[in-house]
């Protein structure tokens, strides 16, 4: 998830109020106010009396840069309104870790402490993120409690399943501070792509020659994986098509594993019907081996020959279809970009491409790109190539025929 996050401003300028009740969870609570000040949130911390017990205040001030709010009474300059001032002007309230406890006092609409006044009182959006113990999560209490917070418009973040701090297994983890941050995210981001379905590639693809050795390229998927998560942000139902590569699979996002371009056709070609969006982000070797040999080849001291055959062109067979639809290609050039590019562009019938100089970002995290269109070329500061990915996302965006 990291890979996804790291680098990100999308929460610049966003005022997060953090509730924090008590339960081991609350321990990433700590670490969920360092990840959300990395990407730019302003973040105030709500400490219930548990809470307390289990962190103190004066590490989520030292992690927050602002003073923690504790009690009803502890007005902090506000009137001794601390209930509303501390609401007012917060983009949104995320209580993480959320015990089965303050689900009910939320659900039931009470007041008898600072963060359940403050979720009363607020004019911003509320977030829970529910961790307990998987029996207190699966009685019939907790779920018409959470299915009330969901009828009033009440985001639940979770659980996750794993092992819990009492020894078992099952639903009731709090999601990871990552995964909450990320969820965070994609709850501000603006849904440009609801109610479209995406298929993306990714990576590189491996062309095996005998069972230990193969042609394959540089590629991290770094990129089309930033892309995968900009677009699953911004509503769409999203299919990652991936070659090998050492990434985890972004929130949303189905992700298919492939590792020849033959499969990676094979696979495109399954999750095409009903998508809006191809993009063609992986980095298809041209050539394969003709023949695969079933043993690994000795070393004889001779010169090895090897009969490269073409792969196929996924994205231009994707392109000329009569059903084809809005197709990304990218173009990745040593040199004359502006030419190679856009030529691919213009060659396959694209209505957009996204080009870069291999020096600027192949294996990095960063990139300079240029959007190429019909109405020329769109060029992008360098950037992380999650910032990439979410402008990639609005051109695109722009460019797309009304659903």
């Amino acid at each position: 998830m990291r890979d996804y996050i790291d680098g990100i401003d999308g929460l610049h300028g966003r005022k997060i109020v953090l509730g924090v009740c008590g339960g081991i969870a609350a321990y990433k609570a700590a670490e969920l106010v360092r990840v959300l000040k990395k990407m730019g949130a302003d973040v105030c911390v709500a400490l219930t009396g548990s809470g307390a017990r289990f962190v103190s205040a004066l590490t989520f001030q030292a992690l927050s840069g602002n003073p923690v709010w504790t009690s009803l009474w502890d007005g902090q300059g506000a009137g001794g309104m601390a209930h509303i001032a501390l609401g007012r002007g917060a983009d949104a309230i995320l209580v993480a870790p959320a015990t089965a406890d303050m689900l009910a006092r939320l659900a039931q609409g009470r007041a008898d402490d600072l963060l359940s006044t403050l979720c009363l009182a607020r004019d911003c959006p509320l977030l829970v993120a529910p961790a307990m113990n998987r029996q207190m999560w699966e009685r019939a209490a907790t779920q018409r409690n959470v299915a009330t917070l969901q009828g009033d418009g009440v985001t639940i973040l979770g659980p996750a399943e794993g092992e819990q701090a009492c020894g078992e297994t099952g639903l009731g983890r709090m999601l990871e501070p990552d995964a909450l941050a990320a969820a965070l995210l994609a709850f501000f981001t603006p849904k440009l792509l609801a109610g479209r379905r995406v298929v993306l590639t990714a990576g590189p693809t491996f062309e095996a020659i005998d069972p230990v050795r193969g042609i394959t390229n540089s590629s991290t998927g770094k990129m089309g994986y930033a892309l995968a998560a900009a677009c699953a942000r911004a509503g769409a139902e999203t299919v990652l098509v991936s070659g090998p590569v050492a990434l985890p699979v972004p929130d949303g996002v189905c992700r298919i594993e492939v590792t020849s371009a033959l499969r990676m056709r094979d696979a495109v070609l399954a999750a095409l019907p009903g998508a809006d969006v191809f993009i063609a982000v992986a980095a298809v070797a041209d050539y394969r081996p003709a023949t695969v040999d079933g043993h690994k080849i000795k070393k004889s001291g001779e010169p090895l020959r090897i009969e490269l055959v073409p792969n196929p062109d996924i994205l231009a067979e994707v392109a000329a279809r009569p059903d084809a639809p809005f197709c990304v290609g990218f173009a990745a050039e040593s040199r004359d970009l502006d030419a190679y590019a856009e030529g691919k562009r213009q060659s396959k019938r694209l209505p957009m491409l996204v080009g870069n100089l291999i020096a600027d970002g192949l294996g990095g995290d960063e990139n300079t790109a240029v959007i190429y269109d019909a109405e020329g070329r769109h060029p992008l500061p360098r950037a992380p190539k999650t910032f990439i990915a979410r402008q990639i996302v609005e051109h695109l965006a722009r460019l797309l025929p009304a659903a």
